[in-house]
């Protein structure tokens, strides 16, 4: 996947230089000028917290989410995220949220919202599935889109000349679809059924995007969830043939593929409906079992991969009751040794060679037309 190597080649420096990264201002100008952010809490840099957490989200704005940052930002993680270093990459400043009304989005704007859903909250009303986090699904993250268009451009065509050189993350959106329906008791064989909506929608929101002007779409799939601690202490089973070569659970492993092979199916569609528009797959399944393969390499300990570095309790560290940052939890002296954060969303040390391994080692496709748009 050699044509986003010249996209990517500064992001291994940011990799090697991390500390350093308030030098990037000297660097070379890119061709993306800005970053345009919808999703769930694997994006979400502040909106949450502006909304204000509930549940077990709520820890979230204070330590220990963003040890690593040295102060909490609202990130679910101990520090950055992929996004973060997708800007860094670009020579960008990080992408301020959306809900921040005194922030600069001259590089672009992040409506991700931890908690977040592809589809709407009735659709999980009517099926007896509570989603309380949050009430800004996909459909009100593209609304806020909307209505900062309005703000900044006079006319579409405007709009759309300055979207041209943006890059536009949809997702990943459609994770907590499941993970709602799946932690309130929800079969397997249903939350099925609920793939297709899933899907359409974030397609939905792909096109959306797109008649307003984008040009340039990365649109990822979902996680392994069967790796997640979270998922490995809820769903625990004495049955050893539930469980991979990985340790990991075989039946929602196979959901997630369904999921994402569904995706990557409609967005094959798409782009044969948007010839001009680069619309790229970003494969967080097979990157994230990647990590899982190379972690001790990495520097990762390997008696921990399945472990969540702040939480409490049993083989996993994870006590759905005893969230990270909770009375009762407690963090591990080193997150950059860990993969899993809280065991449901990763370190920043794992985010950051998810973000490498994301296109400089294939993890992203197809990759054709970037190297001469992309290039730094």
């Amino acid at each position: 996947m050699a044509s986003l190597c010249i996209f990517f080649s500064f992001l291994l420096s940011v990799f090697v230089v991390f500390q350093g990264f308030s030098n990037l201002a000297e660097s070379k100008e890119c061709f993306i000028k800005a970053i345009y952010s919808f999703g769930d809490s694997i994006a979400d840099t502040g909106n949450l917290l502006h909304e204000g957490p509930a549940g077990f989200f709520a820890p979230i704005g204070s330590f220990p989410y963003g040890k690593t940052f040295k102060k909490p930002t609202g990130r679910c993680s101990d520090g950055l995220l992929m996004i973060d270093y997708f800007a860094l990459a670009l020579n960008l400043s990080f992408i301020n949220p959306y809900l921040d009304k005194t922030a600069n989005f001259d590089n672009g704007v992040n409506f991700a919202v931890a908690g977040a859903t592809a589809l709407d909250n009735s659709f999980f009303l009517k099926r007896g599935t509570f989603t309380t986090f949050t009430n800004s699904p996909l459909s009100v993250q593209l609304e806020w889109f909307k209505a900062h268009l309005n703000s900044t451009c006079s006319s579409k065509k405007k709009c759309a000349k300055m979207l041209k050189r943006a890059l536009f993350l949809v997702g990943e959106i459609g994770g907590n679809d499941y993970n709602y329906a799946f932690t309130q008791g929800t079969s397997i064989k249903k939350v099925m059924t609920y793939v297709p909506q899933v899907v359409q929608s974030i397609i939905n929101a792909a096109k959306e995007v797109i008649s307003a002007g984008a040009a340039q779409l990365v649109v990822p799939g979902n996680f392994p969830i069967g790796c997640m601690p979270s998922y490995l202490a809820m769903f625990f089973s004495m049955d050893p043939t539930a469980y991979d070569e990985k340790q990991c659970l075989k039946e929602y492993n196979a959901f997630a593929m369904h999921h994402n092979k569904q995706l990557q199916a409609a967005l094959q569609d798409l782009r044969h409906a948007y010839p001009h528009v680069t619309i790229m797959h970003a494969d967080y399944y097979q990157a994230f079992l990647h990590l899982l393969d190379k972690a001790p390499d990495l520097g990762f300990d390997k008696d921990s991969l399945l472990q969540a570095c702040c939480g409490v309790g049993g083989q996993y560290n994870f006590n759905i009751n005893i969230m990270c940052g909770m009375p009762g939890a407690s963090t591990c002296s080193n997150p950059s040794k860990h993969i899993s954060w809280d065991g449901i969303h990763l370190t920043q040390e794992a985010y950051k060679v998810m973000a490498q391994s994301l296109i400089m080692e294939g993890f992203a496709y197809p990759n054709y037309r970037v190297q001469e748009e992309w290039e730094c």
